[in-house]
């Protein structure tokens, strides 16, 4: 999507308010011993009660209102009868729609105390994302987002994976510029225009490189094996850089 008139920009901003709002409830909501259905049932009430359609649902059929991953899970978990435990690390990934606008969010909880390699890993993650977010401008390259993380990502020894990338939104939950790497990537000429709204999301991990789906067909996981966070927003690119919609308010 390509915001020309504020009102576009005000339904932007409106659903990206609802799904951040979402993630950091269900965020606070999560304790020891609830499920992740348990868990997805506040976040789809919340977004039942702004009027808001959960996108994953409406988009793909997906058997839940919003994703949650634990631990292995990267990426798409299905909501269910898994327990959360202390320990943990859950990815909690909102995206819904409302009034015909689209925003995405998302971000890695720790469950209580997580092992310091672990803590350090989420706060890397986010600060990639931020990384990611500084290189978003109207005129900017598109490839300067991966490239950018990626050099965050080796100067501290982590990983990207490389087939889950970035994406546009605003109209539909994909859209132009359909991917957008989060990792170095020498062959992307394109530009960000003025207005353009797009997700930046990258996956940080200690030594994974692809996601592989597992037996449900929705879940994904790291190959090879290694722990994975990911932080997101919905930006939008301006002349003075990036425009977060979703934020909390």
């Amino acid at each position: 999507m390509t915001i020309t008139h504020q009102d576009e920009l005000d339904g932007l901003k409106d659903i990206g308010r609802i799904v951040a709002n979402t993630m950091h409830a269900m965020g606070k909501a999560m304790e020891p011993g609830m499920t992740t259905r348990e868990l997805d049932g506040i976040g789809r009430a919340l977004l039942e009660r702004e009027g808001a359609i959960p996108a994953p649902e409406s988009t793909y059929d997906f058997p839940g209102a919003t994703c949650i991953s634990v631990n292995e899970e990267i990426a798409h978990g299905i909501p269910g009868e898994r327990v959360i435990r202390a320990g943990d690390l859950v990815n909690i990934d909102v995206s819904a729609s409302r009034n015909g606008y689209f925003a995405d969010t998302g971000a890695t909880f720790r469950m209580g105390k997580v092992r310091p390699s672990l803590d350090r890993l989420c706060r890397d993650g986010k600060r990639a994302m931020q990384t990611g977010i500084a290189q978003v401008g109207s005129g900017k390259p598109l490839a300067g987002i991966g490239n950018a993380i990626g050099r965050f990502a080796a100067g501290r020894g982590y990983t990207l994976i490389r087939n889950l990338a970035s994406h546009g939104v605003g109209r539909a939950l994909h859209e132009y510029p359909e991917e957008v790497a989060t990792w170095p990537n020498r062959g992307d000429r394109r530009r960000m225009h003025k207005g353009l709204v797009l997700t930046v999301e990258p996956f940080l991990s200690s030594g994974g490189i692809w996601a592989v789906e597992g037996d449900d067909d929705w879940t994904l996981y790291s190959q090879p094996p290694a722990p994975v966070v990911q932080y997101e927003h919905t930006v939008v690119a301006t002349e003075r850089g990036a425009l977060i919609v979703t934020l909390p308010g």
